[in-house]
């Protein structure tokens, strides 16, 4: 299992937000670089970043922000937010990200995931956030009559790396991961599952690795990092001895 720290990023800055609520956001780093640094000299084998207000605006705002962590760290970075066609794809590609996660346009145009994975195998991942069991779109201000499973379903011979599955209810409230409907989803399911919403304390990662979390090959850790009640060292070590058992 890969743990993946979380870069939200929102006008420039390192932010996590409640529920998706960008009114509800704690800024916690202004520097982006210098956190993905911090991430990178943990031990953490790869970055999640999201750009916040592209997720909304449709299109990439926060591309220099982007930009200087691609610069300044070597791990593979996992970028969403605001990538709705093949240009914004191929430009991020190139520019050095290693996984792209398509959100909204995978509900509202599946061709372009299939197009993608088409021609950028292992390099295309999609973003399914949910409220109750249901797809919610444009930075989760709209909701769908979409569901996680059929919808991830719909993406079986499509060629994605990963499905990542938020539960909006859970994100940065630090209730805990939806562990039980997570491992649900890997299971009727054949593409890797990555957890993501709510992740609070080694619990979670204990609950991740053990027999209830089979199937979820990753997950998403954001404020329990910045605010410290996940020790890098302590989490990472448990995935250790659970990948080496």
């Amino acid at each position: 299992m890969i743990l993946y720290p979380a870069i939200d990023l929102k006008a420039g800055q390192c932010v996590r937000l409640e529920q998706g609520d960008m009114a509800r956001a704690t800024v916690f780093n202004a520097d982006p670089a210098a956190q993905a640094r911090a991430f990178a000299g943990a031990g953490f084998s790869w970055l999640h970043v999201v750009d916040l207000d592209g997720a909304f605006a449709g299109r990439p705002i926060n591309a220099s922000a982007v930009g200087t962590i691609l610069e300044n760290v070597s791990i593979p970075v996992q970028l969403g937010g605001g990538i709705r066609n093949m240009a914004t794809i191929e430009s991020w590609l190139k520019r050095g990200v290693a996984r792209v996660v398509i959100g909204t346009a995978a509900i509202k145009d599946p061709a372009l995931v299939r197009e993608a994975a088409r021609a950028f195998p292992g390099q295309i991942a999609v973003g399914l956030d949910a409220k109750d069991g249901f797809i919610a779109v444009e930075g989760w201000a709209e909701d769908s009559d979409a569901t996680v499973l059929d919808t991830a379903k719909r993406f079986e011979d499509a060629g994605v790396a990963a499905i990542i599955y938020t539960d909006i209810g859970r994100d940065g409230l630090l209730k805990g991961l939806n562990v039980g409907a997570t491992a649900a989803l890997a299971r009727a399911i054949s593409i890797p599952v990555i957890a993501s919403g709510g992740l609070a304390s080694l619990d979670d990662v204990r609950r991740l690795l053990s027999d209830e979390g089979a199937g979820i090959t990753g997950a998403i850790a954001g404020r329990a990092l910045y605010d410290g009640r996940l020790d890098p060292a302590e989490a990472l070590a448990l995935v250790a001895v659970a990948a080496a058992a």
